[in-house]
């Protein structure tokens, strides 16, 4: 990788949708060149995926929390993860060295739907021994840009 497929990344990262025209503008490099290098990042697995960024808040969830998890054992360790991959008010979630096991990150549309998924979705995720949460006053920094 060098600076140029660098100032590719820098680019794609504050503006996905920018257009291959005006991003080789941006970096001094003409179109196809720059079109080619943006499908090898691409097919070596650099740039992984390219989604819109939603306001939680307009689509009725509003509500964050941070869920640390601690299992019973390892055991049910490859089921709790597939769990966890299947629910959809869960948005990230990071297997953690140490304890607890993970961090989830979850979305709600208030306290009270947040008390419903605590009792019916986390606590039955195999495995669970203990979760703590903590609510989201304020997100002062998400989706930061790598520094490549």
């Amino acid at each position: 990788m060098d600076e140029l497929d660098r100032a590719i990344l820098a680019e794609l990262q504050l503006d996905g949708r920018i257009s291959a025209t005006a991003l080789s503008a941006k970096i001094g490099l003409s179109v196809a060149p720059c079109h080619r290098r943006i499908r090898e990042l691409e097919r070596a697995g650099v740039i992984t995926g390219y989604q819109a960024v939603i306001a939680p808040e307009r689509v009725g969830l509003g509500f964050e929390a941070l869920v640390f998890v601690t299992l019973k054992d390892r055991a049910q360790l490859k089921d709790f993860e597939l769990a966890v991959e299947r629910e959809e008010l869960i948005v990230d979630a990071q297997r953690l060295f140490g304890e607890p096991d993970f961090l989830l990150r979850v979305f709600a549309e208030d306290l009270s739907h947040y008390q419903r998924v605590y009792d019916d979705v986390l606590v039955g995720l195999p495995g669970v021994e203990k979760l703590t949460s903590t609510i989201v006053m304020r997100n002062i920094k998400e989706r930061a840009v790598l520094p490549v």
